[in-house]
């Protein structure tokens, strides 16, 4: 029988055993991106830095390339977009993903990426930590409660393993990245990230991490009220496509009490007189009750369609080789 090949190595305090990218998606980002691709050159220096430019109209692409990223575009508007390129255009063992606002610490990346391999996980996440003077800026009351409510929904839904499904900040393995169904076309697309991996059981970790504040003159792109109605959507959604018999359920339980609640009065009526004068509500409460009973029926059929699905995804998945690497650990104080 032929040896397995000897796994690589990837230094303790250097990730540098593997083909590591970092995936920039930017649009308009001309003055925090420079920062951006300098730190992640610095903190990650034997990786590639991948800057996609989604149809900026300023200078980002000239700024980026000066930096010492490899510039690429997106045509398509939408971070969701460039995100589903990213992953279909570029081969690595590690991907980490950030946001080009300028945001997030460079610094930690490096401690993602042996996390990622020491435990031989699929996903991790930069958990947003911003400190008390950065905090009402960078980290916006409306945007904490908002992420905290739609983070809650989804750990409600699909399982409780993470604490910030909002953030920009990912560090994934190859077969993620090779198996993640990109349908996304905006900033729902890190709601994909999160749903795909608790859905496939996959395992993820998450670190924390130090969020700051935008460069002085540049400008979120992210609109509360219009991105936080799109991501409650994608989540319906979510759960429509992957937790059918639920998500009908709840349909036919809502339907079945509106019935019940319309055929009552017209039960005690005809308990009380023999007769059914309100014929036509006890004709709407009988088609509230069949398409409570359809809705169930359709959850059940479904159900078995999308456990299908699940097991394909499942075998798509375990069809990409696991990373090889074998990690040193960090020497002990005093060795």
């Amino acid at each position: 029988m032929p040896e397995s090949p000897a796994p690589r190595t990837l230094d303790a305090l250097s990730p540098a055993g593997a083909r590591i990218a970092v995936l920039i998606p930017c649009y308009n980002e001309e003055v925090a991106i420079p920062g951006v691709v300098r730190a992640f050159r610095a903190a990650l220096p034997d990786a590639t830095v991948h800057v996609y430019d989604n149809n900026s109209r300023d200078r980002t692409r000239e700024v980026a390339a000066a930096a010492g990223a490899v510039v690429r575009s997106e045509p398509l508007q939408g971070k969701g977009n460039v995100v589903r390129r990213m992953f279909a255009d570029i081969e690595a063992d590690v991907y980490v993903l950030v946001d080009g606002d300028g945001t997030y610490d460079a610094a930690a990346s490096p401690s993602m990426v042996r996390l990622l391999l020491t435990e031989r996980l699929d996903m991790v996440t930069g958990v947003r930590v911003a400190d008390a003077a950065e905090a009402a800026s960078a980290y916006r009351p409306g945007h904490r409660f908002g992420n905290a409510v739609l983070t809650g929904m989804v750990r409600l839904i699909f399982g409780d393993r993470i604490t910030d499904m909002l953030s920009g900040y990912r560090v994934f393995s190859r077969r993620f990245v090779k198996s993640f169904p990109a349908l996304a076309e905006g900033f729902e697309t890190e709601t994909e990230f999160t749903v795909h991996a608790l859905q496939l059981r996959m395992p993820v970790g998450e670190l924390r991490t130090a969020y700051g504040e935008r460069p002085h003159g540049s400008v979120s792109k992210l609109n509360t009220w219009r991105d936080g109605f799109r991501i409650l959507r994608t989540i319906v959604n979510l759960m429509k496509g992957e937790r059918p018999l639920a998500f009908f359920s709840l349909v036919g339980a809502v339907l079945a009490a509106l019935a019940l609640a319309l055929f009552l009065p017209v039960l005690f009526d005809y308990l009380r007189t023999g007769l059914v004068p309100r014929l036509p509500t006890a004709v709407l409460s009988t088609g509230l009750g069949l398409a409570a009973l359809l809705a169930f029926c359709c959850g059940l059929i479904l159900d078995t369609v999308t456990r299908g699905r699940k097991e394909a995804k499942r075998i798509a998945y375990l069809g990409v080789p696991a990373p090889d690497f074998a990690v040193t650990p960090p020497p002990r104080p005093g060795t």
